[in-house]
């Protein structure tokens, strides 16, 4: 969430990484839908965009990327992951369009749910209605949500839709180096395959080992290394 107090209370826990912007983010194929919601984070593009990729592919880390975009412009924003979110209820809704900017994550976590799907489409039009910007990620497009209410999948539909597509292993050996090289961390390309051959290949897991493998390297006082690597991970 942003330095800007949201309409309710959101629970502890919830809200921005500090890592997770635009600026660290590797595009790959996903210049034109990352350019699209920077421009919609500081208003000045599109009202409503969708996007949705399956797991791994970066949505997350794009939502927050927004939220961290409109802080310096003076809008307000908060991020909503119906991951961690969805057992409070649709009343988390309530009121969220009083903000400039809402990002909406996990979209599927609520899908077949009726009354937050009304809330939801409601809120679409609450939003429209005050000419804020509400962007939203899921797992699948619209029309594979399995949504019980058409008039929301239509609403989902009005905007721009983008599906974020992974990168391919070149693209991704690129971004685990420099994410490495931003850490102060050197990673040889021995450990880079060695990483990509033993562990999950999408970059929010390969981002997971590399945190764990950076704390380690802290701690015990070692370079990072492929006996290392086993080491720690236990592959």
């Amino acid at each position: 969430m942003s330095t800007k107090t949201a309409p309710v209370q959101i629970p502890l826990g919830i809200g921005l990484r500090d890592d997770a912007r635009f600026e660290n983010f590797v595009e790959g194929d996903n210049g034109l839908a990352c350019a699209e919601l920077k421009r919609a984070a500081c208003g000045q593009g599109e009202q409503y965009i969708y996007i949705w990729g399956h797991g791994g592919t970066g949505c997350s880390h794009l939502l927050q990327s927004c939220c961290h975009v409109a802080d310096p412009v003076r809008r307000s924003a908060v991020y909503l992951p119906l991951a961690e979110l969805h057992e409070v209820g649709p009343a988390l809704l309530d009121d969220m369009d009083q903000l400039q900017l809402v990002c909406i994550d996990n979209l599927e976590r609520v899908s077949g749910q009726r009354a937050w799907e009304e809330a939801l489409f409601h809120l679409f039009n609450r939003m429209r209605a005050q000419n804020h910007t509400l962007i939203v990620a899921a797992s699948g497009s619209p029309k594979q949500l399995g949504l019980t209410l058409p008039d929301l999948e239509s609403r989902l539909n009005w905007g721009l839709v983008f599906q974020i597509r992974p990168l391919d292993d070149d693209t991704r050996i690129v971004a685990l180096k420099a994410r490495a090289q931003a850490r102060g961390l050197e990673l040889g390309d021995e450990v880079v395959r060695y990483l990509m051959h033993h562990g999950h290949r999408d970059m929010s897991n390969l981002l997971v080992t590399l945190d764990r493998l950076d704390q380690a390297s802290l701690s015990a006082q070692r370079r990072i290394t492929v006996p290392f690597v086993k080491q720690v991970m236990g592959w």
